[in-house]
């Protein structure tokens, strides 16, 4: 079953419906819908994208404020063991080894038989991993605890335990039968899965952030530390490859209780510190690069996109509509500049209508205002120049952000067409014969060949496609054991059921999914055992649930996007058997769903209560909340973590559909231009470039009608999206490798090529058996040991009479 096909929301019972806030049954929490006038002043988005969000902000997405109680829980439990043993000091008084202790006595506590008292075990050292914040009076200070306290716990060999515990729940076939009978799943069903996950997160999320600060001692263990999770040290596969098993057994309904918002968290985590983030990406490519003798990067792609600036969105019909009636009221027909939308940092006239039908009716008026024509051109007096206040000027960029790029293919089917032009004969992939070619195609053939990008990828299918010629002769291949090839080695034999999973989630989380009853419920870990009675506890269980969907969307897209990268850059086969299998269950149009709503109310959403956060829950007084506290949410301009969701998902289609022909026109079959271009109206650089890029793609698709009219749009692209030289993206002149016959094949080659791939390098059982060694010495085959069939040693002597001494044997023959 595909994910696309399921419906997503979550399975409650008819009791839970009635407590939760109803907002067309599925959608929870305060209503964030603005009005048109307050969307069209929307600014610029103060956001920059990287791994994770600041620390504070990644520690309290690990709680549900309905966990909230459990914080004194943790507290009550050590300090009960605590003052058994040390009875006249706080922890923070005591020396090192006092704490080392400490932690190892009760490190042996997690080995007792009795569940109950491992229990209070685990959560005496999920206190100490939460910073011992009854000895603290500041969230620094509670951090500060936390660093300590963790790489105390890694180093007395905490985490080993908890991964053997984690284990242990995860085969408890009576916890997990119990839960499949139960009609409705609470907090109170995955009470010990959440403190051990609860532990594992916290270490894994403090251990993996560097701090200057650090010792060479903790340096140390982190380097260890990322190679243990990296490596089959654990259960004799990573971590990644155990958190994934979870998530399948989740999605396939014979573990409803996981928690799964922490098994996400933890594996995107894990994934992120094992194989490194974007900056770690960047510095791979570059040292690949220089192992296979490739020229450099012709720039940082992670700076130009920092550098970027937002661009003014498109217009809506409506402000169209405006502007026609204010230019008809105008004595002079002079024509009105549109403010080129790189150029002005004016306020942009634009309404965020979330009305679906007006703007896909009027899509194609994006620019309906005549275009510019040079004053000299033209009898009309020009109106004088409207002078700008200095803060408002804005310096013109001096170039292009990006170098612009050509294939290899590029140069060859440029060269094939001019050949066949002028001189009517072709020479295949041959790229330096240009004899007989006009002047003009030598300067450009030049150009082309300056501008040429050779990418890893292309070096190894090049590679992959000589081992598949010359099996014999083309030498042992060399693979690196990195965490990225090891992982990809776990998750290889039901790769296609991991992404199936994942995708089922994100479909159950997304704001647009409306509820099913056969969906999967993905609120385990944020129901509490007895459902809110009063307006108040209503309101704010919506909260938690329209939070508990977001960190799951956002844990998600950044789980698939780092993998996709990484499997890129290891192998271009793991990442295109990957890219495959998502697509075939249906992950673009499920992105594009996702996209399918007001997107600039999602951005700005604020379904968090900040008093509620950890750390600040357990160091300040608890203010009383009301419900207008609950409907103003925090100061923040946006949510980060739905920016960074959009964008991650966003670069995954890009990756999907990059070269994919196929794969591009399901984008416009789907009609996603619309939907994106809605996704402009966010003010934000970063989201933009990936937004302008799938549209580039499928320019050439949408007809003529829809370039003309979009003219706004056309240029955002030329100015902001990287140029191909040879490539006639706004033109709409047909592909030769766009043939819609084709399209199948194409998926199909691929699909031959990457069993290829595996086949070659893992399955060692499938080899072929011509190209096997043949042992060719007598009497190393004669010694051999043969078991032969009981039933063929008690007819031993019929078969001799039959097989050897009734057959007439020539010598002569034989001897010749």
């Amino acid at each position: 079953m595909d994910a696309g096909g399921n419906g997503g929301g979550q399975a409650l019972n008819n009791k839970q419906r009635s407590m939760v806030p109803n907002k067309s049954r599925g959608e929870f929490g305060r209503n964030q819908r603005k009005d048109s006038e307050g969307l069209s002043d929307f600014p610029d988005l103060e956001f920059e994208y990287a791994d994770t969000d600041k620390c504070t902000a990644e520690l309290s997405e690990l709680y549900s404020y309905t966990e909230g109680p459990e914080f004194l829980l943790n507290r009550k439990c050590f300090e009960e063991d605590f003052r058994t043993h040390v009875t006249d000091k706080s922890w923070t008084e005591l020396d090192s080894a006092q704490h080392r202790a400490h932690a190892m006595r009760l490190l042996d506590g997690l080995e007792v038989i009795a569940r109950e008292k491992r229990l209070k075990v685990a959560r005496a050292i999920l206190y100490m991993a939460q910073g011992t914040f009854g000895e603290c009076s500041t969230e620094a200070e509670v951090q500060h605890w936390m660093r300590y306290n963790v790489f105390l716990l890694l180093d007395v060999g905490t985490f080993s335990a908890l991964v053997e515990l984690l284990n242990m729940e995860i085969d408890n076939s009576a916890a997990c039968s119990s839960a499949v009978r139960k009609p409705a799943i609470s907090l109170a069903d995955s009470t010990d899965l959440r403190v051990l996950l609860n532990l594992m997160y916290l270490m894994v999320e403090t251990i993996q952030r560097e701090d200057p600060a650090d010792s060479p001692e903790w340096r140390a263990a982190r380097e260890t530390f990322r190679t243990e999770l990296g490596s089959t040290l654990y259960n004799n596969e990573p971590i990644s490859v155990m958190l994934f098993g979870m998530v399948t057994k989740f999605c396939s309904g014979h573990a409803p209780h996981f928690p799964m918002k922490k098994v996400l968290l933890l594996l995107w985590k894990s994934i992120l510190f094992t194989l490194g983030g974007f900056e770690q990406l960047q510095s791979i490519k570059v040292r690949k690069r220089e192992e296979l003798g490739l020229p450099p990067l012709p720039e940082d792609s992670i700076r130009v996109v920092r550098s970027m600036r937002a661009a003014s969105p498109p217009a809506s019909a409506s402000d169209l509509i405006e502007q026609q009636q204010k230019r008809a009221r105008r004595e002079h027909k002079a024509l009105i500049k549109q403010d080129n939308l790189d150029a002005f940092n004016e306020k942009d006239p634009y309404k965020a209508d979330d009305s679906r039908e007006d703007e896909e009716d009027n899509d194609d008026n994006d620019n309906s205002l005549e275009p510019e024509t040079f004053p000299l051109e033209r009898d009309e007096v020009m109106p004088p120049p409207i002078p700008h206040p200095p803060s408002e000027r804005v310096s013109f960029p001096k170039g292009l952000p990006w170098a612009p790029k050509v294939r290899e293919k590029d140069i060859e089917n440029f060269l094939e067409s001019s050949r066949s032009k002028f001189i009517g004969y072709t020479l295949g992939s041959d790229t330096d014969t240009v004899v007989g070619l006009p002047r003009p195609i030598h300067e450009s053939i030049k150009t082309l060949k300056q501008h040429k990008y050779v990418s890893i990828a292309e070096v190894q299918i090049a590679r992959e496609e000589e081992f598949h010629k010359m099996p014999l002769s083309g030498g042992e291949e060399e693979v690196e054991m990195c965490a990225t090839e090891l992982l990809y080695q776990g998750i290889l034999p039901i790769l296609p059921q991991y992404m199936i999973a994942l995708l089922k989630i994100l479909l159950a989380a997304a704001p647009t999914s409306k509820a099913k009853t056969d969906s999967i419920n993905i609120l385990a870990d944020v129901l509490p055992e007895e459902m809110p009675t009063t307006v108040l506890q209503s309101m704010k269980l919506g909260v938690d649930v329209n939070r508990h969907k977001e960190i799951i969307v956002k844990a998600i897209s950044a789980i698939l996007l780092l993998l996709l990268k990484h499997f890129k850059l290891n192998h271009v086969y793991q990442f295109e058997y990957m890219a495959q299998h998502l697509v075939f269950a249906n992950c673009i149009p499920l992105i594009l769903k996702f996209f399918n709503q007001n997107i600039i109310s999602h951005i700005i959403s604020k379904n968090s209560i900040s008093v509620l956060d950890f750390p600040h829950c357990v160091v300040h007084e608890l203010p009383e909340l009301t419900a207008e506290s609950l409907e103003a949410g925090d100061n923040n301009q946006f949510c980060w973590r739905n920016l960074f969701s959009c964008i991650n998902l966003l670069r995954i289609l890009n990756k999907l559909t990059k070269w994919k022909h196929s794969r591009t026109m399901m984008l416009v079959v789907f009609k996603s231009a619309p939907i994106l271009k809605r996704a402009l109206k966010v003010k934000q650089a970063m989201m933009q470039l990936y937004v302008l890029k799938l549209l580039k793609v499928q320019t050439k698709y949408l007809g003529r009608q829809w370039r003309k009219s979009n003219m706004k749009t056309m240029s955002a692209i030329y100015q902001k999206v990287r140029h191909r030289l040879n490539d006639d993206w706004a033109y709409g002149n047909a592909d030769l490798d766009a043939r819609p016959w084709d399209f199948q094949a194409e998926e199909c080659a691929l699909r031959a090529n990457i069993e290829r791939f595996n086949s070659r390098r893992y399955d060692k059982n499938q080899s072929n058996p011509d190209f096997l060694p043949v042992d060719n010495c007598l009497q190393s085959v004669l010694g051999q040991r043969v078991d032969l069939p009981e039933d063929f040693q008690m007819n031993y002597d019929l078969w001799l009479e039959r097989e050897v001494f009734s057959k007439p044997i020539s010598w002569d023959e034989l001897l010749q």
